[in-house]
């Protein structure tokens, strides 16, 4: 984390990994994000799957094996397993094993017909997945929220080429994937007027003073949330209120006025444009689900 940190932060364009938002305290933050009224994503995904959920089971098919790509014990997953027809397993991939254990055990408790079988890896990377003790028909790969935007185009392509390989012959891949839509709706989306998003962005910041002995003042820092128009994505950044001079386990990083942290990136895509990159991918879509203000969409690809 240290090594990782300071490079990014020595960078002329200073960045920081957006996986770092999420220890205890970034996690909390993050669920209350998700119940804001500017913050669309959660709530709409969750309403397009409970109005089409026999559609997206008939996609899935009977005795499929799924295989979530991060571990879920949300309304969303305990809403797609209570509706398939048989499955054969439940497979988290998650490389938090506490998180990991947690969510499985939950999981396994109402749901004791169904195998869980959580695989402790990094899903961007390659990792055995198990065998069911139930023949499975085939393997279909979800991944919810609107996580696929937080990668970069370059690497979305090489974790959606990571599901095609997990899906395998005759099977697909089930994921939610945020529409482009007018900057202000977006712009309201990350920067929420009571300040949430904020409070979730500078706790970074936080976390870098408790476990890397850094010496960030938050009060010279602010939160601001950018649409950038020509790369599709909405950007999050730390802005430096004033030249300062910041110690990262006595590594002294320098700020002048105005600079920025780039903290997070969310692209949004076109239907057509998220249909391209799955296409390289070797991944066809097959059937789209959206709300009435095609705000979200959830789709299901099948492996070509």
């Amino acid at each position: 984390m240290r090594s990782e940190v300071l490079a990014s932060l020595q960078a002329p364009d200073k960045w920081l990994s957006s996986m770092y938002f999420y220890d205890e305290r970034g996690s909390q933050l993050f669920d209350d994000i998700c119940e804001l009224p500017e913050y669309y994503p959660t709530r709409t995904e969750l309403g397009i799957m409970k109005a089409n959920i026999r559609e997206i089971c008939d996609a899935i098919g009977p005795r499929a094996m799924l295989i979530e790509y991060g571990s879920g014990s949300s309304v969303k997953i305990r809403t797609l397993l209570a509706h398939m027809e048989q499955p054969a397993a439940y497979v988290p991939v998650e490389i938090s094993k506490e998180h990991l254990v947690a969510s499985a055990e939950a999981l396994a408790a109402d749901f004791q017909d169904i195998e869980i079988i959580p695989v402790c890896a990094d899903f961007t990377g390659e990792y055995e997945l198990p065998e069911s003790s139930r023949k499975a028909e085939r393997n279909v790969v979800y991944f919810p929220g609107s996580t696929i935007g937080n990668f970069d185009p370059e690497d979305a392509l090489d974790l959606l080429k990571n599901m095609r390989r997990d899906a395998g012959h005759g099977g697909g891949v089930l994921i939610g994937v945020d529409l482009e839509k007018d900057a202000a709706t977006l712009e309201r989306a990350y920067d929420d007027a009571a300040g949430v998003t904020a409070t979730f962005n500078l706790n970074v910041l936080t976390r870098l003073n408790r476990e890397l002995d850094a010496d960030f003042d938050l009060e010279n820092f602010r939160h601001k949330a950018i649409w950038n128009d020509e790369l599709h994505r909405i950007e999050m950044h730390l802005v430096s209120l004033r030249a300062q001079a910041v110690h990262i386990d006595g590594v002294r990083i320098d700020f002048a006025a105005g600079e920025t942290i780039h903290t997070e990136s969310s692209y949004k895509y076109t239907l057509e444009r998220f249909a391209a990159l799955a296409g390289r991918a070797g991944l066809a879509v097959k059937n789209v689900w959206q709300d009435a203000e095609k705000l979200f969409s959830v789709q299901y690809l099948e492996v070509s």
